[in-house]
């Protein structure tokens, strides 16, 4: 575990409830798998799992499923310098149904929990300025005060020329409503150096607008942005930068749950662009390194969870071979 890790990544560390059949209903469901997840610390331990150094900054609530998680983080070798843990909230929880084709509804239970409670004089502004990337979504941008908190630890990320990345996640039903939704997530947009959206969240940033067509997307590209990338599921991804732009394939795998799968797809090219930001100017090995990225979030589907799914360097390399191109 590394006292300065490369890659930050702040937010929500929370657990799935997971049914443990697939194609049924929340309330069909006959019993439920917990599974330790929340955007950013799946990215954060994918890092790591990938053998790179990253850490997480967030809160947990003060119970046994917030050491749970806090233990898992240490045992998956991430920094928990950052995690704290609250005496009056709970840890959130989250239903999560699995239907036939793997893909996923959501039901949650944060009113408030202890990642919402994140105060601003709570955070560990040193750990975030040593870092070579900062990592955040849009979850914790929904409610005070931890809104306020992720908004000056981006900033701190920024001012100290930390490479920040964002991954807005849309969570819908977490929102008051989808103009809010979409409000917040666009309002840190131009903060970003690297943006990584799915083909759905195009569509919802831009009012419905045909994800797949170049032009919609290239709408949502800022003037500081680095790479913008859109990942497309089992078809790989597109990227796009001020330079070039195109398309890498996926491997094609039968998906038993989706969940983590863009969050694997994040710590694969996070662990790389930690090592070496050159390959945000050289497509060459931009591709070589979002091949690699799509492999991550293929593996992932293959299991239930997210943490546990999430793949080591190894297996990655020995699938990179069953890649389309």
């Amino acid at each position: 575990m590394s006292d300065t890790p490369h890659v930050v990544c702040f937010g929500e560390l929370l657990i799935d409830f997971v049914p443990t059949v697939s194609g049924v209903s929340l309330a069909e469901a006959p019993a439920f798998k917990k599974a330790p997840g929340g955007a950013p610390a799946n990215v954060a331990v994918g890092i790591a799992r990938l053998g790179g150094s990253s850490a997480f900054i967030g809160k947990v609530g003060d119970d046994e499923f917030g050491y749970m998680l806090a233990d898992i983080l240490k045992q998956n070798n991430v920094n928990t310098q950052g995690l704290l843990f609250d005496a009056h909230a709970r840890t959130a929880l989250a239903f999560v149904t699995l239907r036939s084709d793997g893909e996923r509804e959501f039901m949650f239970y944060r009113n408030p929990s202890a990642d919402m409670l994140l105060e601003e004089k709570e955070l560990e502004l040193d750990l975030i300025r040593k870092a070579k990337i900062f990592h955040h979504g849009s979850i914790s941008l929904i409610t005070e005060p931890c809104k306020t908190a992720h908004i000056a630890a981006a900033k701190a990320a920024r001012d100290a020329g930390v490479l920040v990345s964002y991954d807005p996640n849309l969570r819908l039903p977490l929102w008051a409503s989808a103009q809010d939704a979409r409000d917040g997530i666009l309002s840190i947009w131009e903060t970003a150096d690297v943006i990584k959206i799915s083909e759905e969240e195009v569509s919802f940033l831009t009012n419905g607008e045909d994800p797949y067509d170049d032009a919609v997307v290239k709408k949502l590209i800022h003037p500081n942005l680095k790479l913008l990338l859109v990942t497309e599921g089992p078809d790989g991804c597109r990227y796009y930068s001020k330079e070039f732009s195109g398309k890498v394939g996926g491997l094609k795998v039968t998906p038993v749950d989706t969940t983590g799968a863009g969050d694997a797809f994040v710590a694969g090219i996070l662990s790389q662009l930690a090592t070496d930001f050159s390959l945000l100017q050289d497509e060459g090995r931009l591709r070589e390194a979002l091949k690699f990225a799509n492999v991550c979030g293929a593996l992932t589907v293959t299991e239930r969870g997210a943490i546990p799914a999430l793949p080591t360097r190894q297996q990655v390399l020995d699938s990179l071979t069953r890649v389309v191109a």
